[in-house]
């Protein structure tokens, strides 16, 4: 089975192929993406708010980023590993930038890296791509600055914001992206950028014209309850199946329905009466 490359994902584009995107923070949900035949898997920062209870995606580390894009490569043989850069990790320049990528990749098993921002980060795209790391791109709302953005809040709108977020992916796609998140964009800028990029554009909470699609794994699977985004559809209701799942455990465990014979072992009733008798 061969692995999906960053360049299979922009030839995915030429083909004319929609691009499906998935988030997995851990082994187990890598394995299920992969088996779903997802071509692209996301360890997004996301994960400081969907596993790891932050409000934001502000407060995610270098070395929480690492650990768990290992668990996700550990759990997927054929999806193309995406990484997030976390805050802080490429903002001082290019030098700490290349660093920060180069461990997401040597330790943490990815093959690829997602840094947000546009034109002011260019150069730094550049500095990863020449290094031999391939970089998706990501413009529109980018959480890492959501104070500046007073909240998480639909980018776009105006025609100078919109004139900057076209300026912006045109930079990325130049300095050697491979492939443009656009998040909470309007659907309208969302086809004009796509029909102005060579490289796929995958959207979230940027309408249908995008080439790609990326979403929170949790969302899709109804297991996310503190926020459900607009942009999402929630194809299970598994947080309320785990919930009564452990409940009847849990209940069995006081009536002392559970363990039974069947979860229990034997033992040779001979060598429990000598173990006794000592």
């Amino acid at each position: 089975m061969r692995r999906v490359t960053a360049r299979d994902v922009t030839a995915m584009k030429a083909k004319g192929e929609k691009i499906p995107v998935v988030t997995a923070y851990d082994y187990p949900m890598a394995r299920l993406a992969d088996e779903a035949g997802f071509p692209v898997i996301l360890v997004g920062d996301s994960l400081g708010m969907v596993t790891l209870g932050y409000d934001s995606t502000i407060p995610v580390t270098m070395d929480d980023m690492t650990r768990h894009t290992g668990a996700v490569a550990r759990g997927a043989a054929r999806a193309l590993i995406v990484s997030d850069m976390p805050f802080m990790s490429f903002q001082a320049g290019a030098d700490d930038a290349l660093r920060n990528a180069g461990r997401l990749v040597q330790e943490g098993g990815a093959h690829s890296v997602k840094l947000e921002g546009g034109e002011p980060v260019a150069e730094t795209v550049r500095r990863i791509v020449e290094a031999g790391i391939p970089v998706m791109g990501h413009v529109g709302l980018t959480p890492q600055s959501v104070h500046r953005f007073g909240g998480y809040r639909v980018q776009g709108k105006a025609k100078e914001q919109a004139s900057q977020l076209l300026r912006d992916a045109k930079a990325l796609e130049e300095a050697g992206a491979y492939a443009v998140v656009l998040e909470l964009i309007p659907a309208p800028l969302s086809r004009v950028i796509t029909s102005r990029l060579t490289a796929p554009t995958i959207g979230i909470g940027a309408g249908p014209h995008c080439d790609g699609q990326v979403q929170v794994m949790h969302d899709l699977l109804g297991l996310y309850g503190d926020f459900v985004p607009r942009h999402t559809k929630q194809y299970a209701q598994l947080g309320e199946l785990i919930s009564q799942a452990l409940g009847q455990y849990a209940q069995e465990v006081r009536e002392g329905v559970f363990p039974t014979g069947k979860q229990s072992f034997a033992m040779d009733e001979s060598l429990l009466s000598e173990l006794l008798d000592d």
